[in-house]
């Protein structure tokens, strides 16, 4: 099942971190349920379309005193402030033994924000977020769609 939380088209960077703060509020209300051991937000778009910048809104309402930057060549960064957030770039995993060896597994209680989900459909959560973001028809803006999924 999927629920649409939010699609919305911003003209740039700062809106679309922008809109990345004000969804950090529904994940940060998640995590005072504690209903499971981490939240995961998965990230999809084409290379260059904001997904670290999401990220970067993300992490200015829960880890404001963090720099975030793209893990490509860490495979992850972690943030720590109000809750933990484990920052993933799956663009070179290409199997579960691939993830396996990145400590994928081993992370808990974390808000796991992962770019490049097309590489592991196998290992999405029962229940997650979903955001993709696109670039809009005159190329400059970006069309973010957010939404929650559920089995």
């Amino acid at each position: 099942m999927t629920e649409l939380i939010k699609e919305i088209a911003t003209a740039s960077p700062d809106e679309t971190e922008a809109v990345a703060k004000e969804f950090a509020a529904v994940l940060c209300g998640e995590m005072v349920k504690k209903d499971t051991d981490n939240l995961f937000v998965a990230l999809y778009g084409d290379v260059g379309v904001g997904k670290t910048v999401f990220v970067r809104g993300i992490a200015s309402l829960i880890c404001p005193d963090d720099f975030v930057q793209s893990p490509t060549y860490a495979l992850v960064n972690e943030y720590r402030g109000e809750y933990r957030i484990c920052h993933y770039d799956m663009y070179r995993i290409t199997s579960e033994d691939d993830l396996e060896s990145t400590g994928f597994y081993d992370y808990k209680n974390c808000i796991i924000v992962a770019e490049w989900c097309e590489n592991i459909p196998f290992a999405l959560p029962k229940s997650y977020y979903r955001v993709d973001i696109s670039k809009t028809d005159d190329g400059n803006g970006r069309l973010i769609r957010i939404e929650k999924v559920t089995e």
